[in-house]
């Protein structure tokens, strides 16, 4: 047991020194240099599971202002623009400040940064929940943001350091954390927040923020105890694998990547409902529960993603999510309920799959920048579903949601320029 709890709370000290006993009582005969590789190579799974734990709750959080806009379209009276700018808000302040986090804790980790992040996710919530005007809304969609803004880099850095080396699969076990929150968020939203205490409710989801605060604090110690273990030793500069050039070519190119599937996402984060209600004439209800399908799809599709580009390689699985989603995406706006319902699936899985696998390839081209890396990554997604959900407001006040549909659907059709992009697998000898 004393083993065991080592292996999950550590440095990576005492992780080499168990691992060798382990490892040769599963393959006896391996060398004693492969044992000692493969120990600092093990994955600290327990580290893992909790940021994706904890991701899951910081998007879960996330998800429920999307979900209730119904609930304030009617309290407050708001059209389609305004709605929008509440989004902005939300995401573009969670966009700005993740590649400033990213960038300063690249040069001073912070391992306790995660529970201050969930500390402005909970306020955020009770403001939400006891907000008065349009104003209160715009400003406690500003704070869950700010706390999603610390949230992502640090705990995308603190998962690639207990990845044992497996960063495709530890990405997708972080990021399917988040996208199963997504999920969740309005379907709890449409059994909790429902009148006649509607908005209120939402303060109940402030015991899902301080359950993150404990975990993470449990995190923040491994995070630190590893950390003072690696002081005094001078990590190997990483190689760049590609000329400063053609990696600015290629972070323009994943740049375009995000813009097209998150302009894609805004679609049905903050807009599918009001599509199925005006469309097919669903409860409010209905219509949420048939938002957690598609989200649900999304997260299970990241699941994927991860892993399978560990085995082939990130660019075949970029290029599957664009090229295999765009039939899809054209075919949804032209069916009945069943098939918009169930079309969403197979979008949702595509589309997702190449989550994890951009970010890691992105990672791949700046090995030693990444907290900057996934601060840009999370933040340009944010940023991009943010400017995404205004201009598709604006869009559906000037004509009508079921265009809006129509439009997007031609969105992935941009991801095509995954083509272009530079391998960064080492050639075989």
């Amino acid at each position: 047991m004393e083993a065991k709890r080592q292996g999950g709370i550590a440095p990576r000290a005492a992780e080499a020194a168990i691992a060798p006993a382990v490892l040769s009582a599963a393959a006896p005969g391996r060398p004693a240099n492969d044992h000692v590789r493969a120990g600092r190579e093990a994955m600290v799974v327990s580290i893992v599971l909790a940021v994706s734990f904890c991701h899951c709750l910081n998007d879960l959080i996330q998800a429920l202002l999307p979900a209730i806009y119904p609930v304030l379209k009617s309290a407050y009276g708001l059209d389609f623009g305004q709605i929008g700018l509440i989004t902005l808000v939300f995401q573009v302040s969670a966009s700005l400040l993740q590649p400033v986090v990213g960038f300063y804790t690249d040069k001073k980790p912070q391992p306790y940064s995660l529970v201050l992040g969930m500390g402005f996710s909970l306020l955020g919530l009770l403001l939400l929940a006891y907000a008065t005007s349009y104003g209160l809304i715009l400003l406690a969609g500003a704070m869950i943001g700010i706390g999603s803004s610390i949230f992502h880099p640090e705990s995308s850095r603190i998962a690639r350091a207990a990845s044992g080396g497996r960063h495709g699969l530890s990405q997708s076990l972080f990021q399917v954390g988040g996208n199963f929150g997504q999920a969740i968020g309005p379907l709890l939203a449409a059994f909790i927040i429902v009148p006649p205490r509607g908005q209120e409710s939402v303060a109940w989801f402030a015991l899902v923020a301080l359950v993150g605060m404990v975990v993470l604090s449990w995190v923040g110690r491994w995070y630190s105890a590893r950390l003072k273990a690696s002081v005094g030793k001078k990590a190997a500069e990483p190689t760049l694998p590609l000329s400063r050039g053609r990696i600015a070519f290629a972070i323009t190119l994943i740049v375009l990547i995000v813009f097209s599937k998150n302009f894609y996402t805004a679609s049905f984060t903050s807009y599918f409902t009001f599509y199925l209600i005006d469309r097919f004439h669903v409860s409010v209800q209905e219509s949420q529960i048939y938002l957690f399908v598609a989200m649900a799809a999304i997260a299970a599709g990241v699941v994927f993603g991860g892993p399978i580009g560990d085995r082939i390689g990130r660019k075949p699985v970029i290029l599957w999510s664009v090229l295999g989603v765009l039939p899809l995406t054209l075919l949804l706006p032209h069916v009945n309920l069943f098939w918009t319902v169930f079309l969403t699936i197979p979008i949702g899985l595509v589309m997702a799959s190449s989550l994890s696998a951009i970010l890691v390839y992105a990672l791949e081209l700046v090995p030693n920048r990444v907290g900057l890396v996934a601060g840009l990554f999370f933040g340009l997604s944010f940023g991009m579903g943010g400017l995404g959900a205004a201009a598709l407001g604006e869009l559906a006040d000037r004509t009508s949601i079921d265009f809006v549909y129509r439009v997007c659907a031609w969105l992935p059709a941009i991801g095509a320029v995954a083509l272009l992009l530079p391998d960064t697998r080492p050639r075989k000898s």
